[in-house]
């Protein structure tokens, strides 16, 4: 059974930075990609970012481009999402997601994810 634990989050200044992590257990890890979504309260879950299994290939929304890094320790079985010069609308939680599948081919859509962690909470003041 697949197992995904995010952690990481806080409450935080506008421009401040966060690292958030997921643990991902139950399968071999390192040939799955993996994403980050989030959701504000009263919105839709929508996706932040993606990395292919072996992390040569990224996808990010664009209001986090420049600002976002994902990355993945495939010896550590985790995945990174790194969140410089946050803003108040960065304000949700923050989901950590796996597929079924092993191909990528950029993941960017909430339906290409079967497994989900329990969420983060990130929060920025203005």
């Amino acid at each position: 059974q697949v197992q995904l634990v995010e952690s990481g989050g806080g409450l935080v200044q506008a421009g401040d930075s966060l690292r958030l992590s997921c643990a991902a257990s139950g399968r071999s890890f390192s040939i799955y990609p993996m994403g980050w979504f989030r959701q504000a309260p009263g919105k839709e879950r929508e996706f932040v970012a993606a990395i292919s299994a072996s992390g040569s290939s990224t996808d990010y929304v664009d209001s986090v481009k420049g600002r976002f890094t994902i990355s993945r320790d495939n010896n550590k079985n985790s995945v990174l999402l790194q969140m410089n010069s946050l803003k108040p609308e960065d304000t949700a939680v923050y989901y950590c997601a796996a597929p079924k599948v092993t191909w990528y081919s950029g993941r960017t859509y909430r339906n290409g994810y079967d497994y989900w962690g329990q969420g983060t909470q990130v929060t920025v003041s203005s």
